[in-house]
């Protein structure tokens, strides 16, 4: 082949072998990456498999010394499923923001307070180990973006699913809240029953505690916190 032929070929990219060299390259690093990330993945199952047997033994331990047999038909695999059962418990710790929100933060021309209430809740104290239970209320108001709904319910989960104390929930929902839409302000009130007052100490079955955060606008300005807080409490 002339060689004005071939360098026209060349030039007009039908040969050439650094693009070849530059794909072989891509590829292989995103195979590389592939790899990476399902050795990641079967590292962290591996991991989690570990920590489930561990804290099985713990389980039965526990059995064992409050007086009852481990072995006994009903407790066989009763360590087995308290493990599983408090890593469902706890997931919210493997959680991030960004895995909440998904991309569902919309550009929006609205300054209106945006209520979410009602957001049913279950957290461990802990403290004593034991369940409490109830209800967050969220208000915002956006500035220029919005959150989708759902997304809401979603961070109220994140931060539940975990060893809490309702305080710390309740200003960790609120400061997530502004992380995701920078919004003018942020109201959370959470209402709930502890069982560690219910079940064991006082054991007042009627008590519930509330808890509120309060930022930007909800803080400084006394009409727009009574505002959220009559809409929260109309039924």
């Amino acid at each position: 082949m002339p060689a004005c032929k071939m360098a026209e070929i060349e030039s007009s990219g039908f040969i050439s072998s650094s693009d070849n060299q530059s794909e072989k390259s891509d590829t292989d690093e995103k195979q590389i990456a592939l790899l990476d990330d399902k050795t990641v993945l079967k590292g962290k199952k591996s991991e989690k498999v570990d920590h489930m047997a561990d804290m099985a033994r713990a389980y039965s331990s526990i059995i064992s010394h409050v007086g009852e047999d481990v072995n006994r038909q009903g407790l066989l695999k009763t360590p087995e499923r308290a493990a599983k059962a408090m890593m469902y418990f706890t997931n919210g710790y493997e959680l991030q923001l960004d895995q909440i929100l998904n991309e569902a933060v919309f550009d929006e021309d609205h300054d209106e307070m945006v209520i979410v209430k009602d957001i049913e809740m279950f957290s461990l104290c802990e403290h004593h180990l034991v369940p409490f239970l109830g209800k967050v209320h969220i208000g915002y108001l956006p500035n220029k973006k919005v959150l989708g709904l759902s997304k809401l319910a979603r961070i109220v989960e994140m931060f539940s699913r975990r060893l809490q104390v309702q305080e710390r929930l309740t200003k960790q929902i609120a400061t997530a809240m502004v992380q995701a839409v920078q919004p003018t302000g942020v109201a959370v009130v959470i209402e709930a029953s502890h069982m560690c007052m219910v079940m064991r100490g006082v054991q007042k079955i009627n008590a519930t505690t509330t808890t509120s955060c309060m930022l930007g606008v909800f803080r400084d300005d006394p009409k727009t916190r009574e505002e959220f807080l009559n809409l929260i409490n109309k039924r």
